[in-house]
């Protein structure tokens, strides 16, 4: 195949089991003039197996602003660019977004090498719909904006998806259930690809139970999949019902807010319906 002068190629690379890479991509990666990888230590070892010898060049979250304008003179004097992360297609939750931006800014042809994806791979086995969903990336670290997002997340009907840490496995699904409700399904998809890969669908609550009971289990890279809010009009009837109950007694606030424990459901949703039923805004 013949590498177009001055283009930057974006190439995905295998998420674990090495044979998942196309012969396009490896075509790419050995012709063109430079290779960007996130980590240089972790691409060498898939380059030298494909016995790759392409100079390669650092390119992640703390030093792309840095390395953009001098890699975007290079393609506009022809040299030819290759974009990986450490695994998968470059840009999802990898670094990338911003030399692209840039070079499509200034005209320089940016050309996808497709291929693996966690997302597609995950939402392909999990046993949850795939016909409508949102890729929501790695959830906040702190706990307060975890639950917060969770919570905003909480009323979405498209199936949800997530990578998440190791050390934050355990505590993220406890905050799904907190905001989603134990009775959720859901699948956690470990080391997809790779000799550990495990995949396990069930509910939030015994998902939560099945992680905890072994470290082993909270070891390596995972996409979480959570199943969309169901029926919202069987819902909400069900919550109207507990709100007027409970305002007999409490204000809006604290009736949303015990509501939300009692339903396991989202409470600012709640609060917004519980203003409906008082046929008050803002109180």
């Amino acid at each position: 195949m013949s590498i177009v002068p001055g283009a930057l190629y974006v190439v995905a690379t295998p998420i674990g089991n090495l044979a998942d890479v196309s012969q396009r991509a490896l075509d790419v990666l050995a012709q063109v003039d430079l290779i960007l990888a996130e980590d240089t230590r972790h691409s060498a070892k898939f380059l030298k197996h494909y016995a790759i010898h392409t100079p390669v060049q650092a390119c992640h979250d703390h030093n792309e602003r840095k390395q953009v304008g001098g890699i975007i003179r290079r393609l506009e004097e022809g040299s030819t660019v290759a974009l990986i992360s450490d695994a998968g297609t470059p840009l999802i939750s990898d670094p990338g977004f911003l030399l692209v931006a840039t070079a499509r800014a200034r005209g320089i042809r940016v050309i996808p090498v497709p291929g693996p994806s966690a997302i597609i791979c995950a939402l392909s086995v999990a046993g949850l719909s795939p016909d409508r969903f949102v890729f929501e990336g790695y959830l906040p670290a702190r706990p307060s904006a975890r639950r917060k997002r969770l919570d905003e997340l909480a009323g979405e009907t498209r199936t949800l998806v997530f990578f998440e840490a190791p050390h934050r496995l355990v505590a993220s699904l406890e905050d799904m259930i907190r905001s989603f409700g134990p009775d959720r399904n859901a699948a956690v998809l470990k080391e997809l690809t790779k000799l550990h890969e495990t995949v396990c669908r069930d509910r939030l609550i015994h998902l939560r139970d099945w992680c905890g009971e072994e470290a082993g289990r909270q070891k390596g890279e995972f996409v979480l999949i959570v199943e969309g809010a169901g029926n919202r009009e069987m819902d909400d009837a069900e919550a109207a019902r507990v709100l007027k109950v409970l305002m007999k007694a409490l204000s809006v606030r604290e009736s949303a807010s015990l509501a939300a424990e009692i339903l396991h459901a989202n409470k600012n949703r709640l609060y917004r319906l519980a203003l409906k039923l008082r046929g008050s805004v803002g109180s």
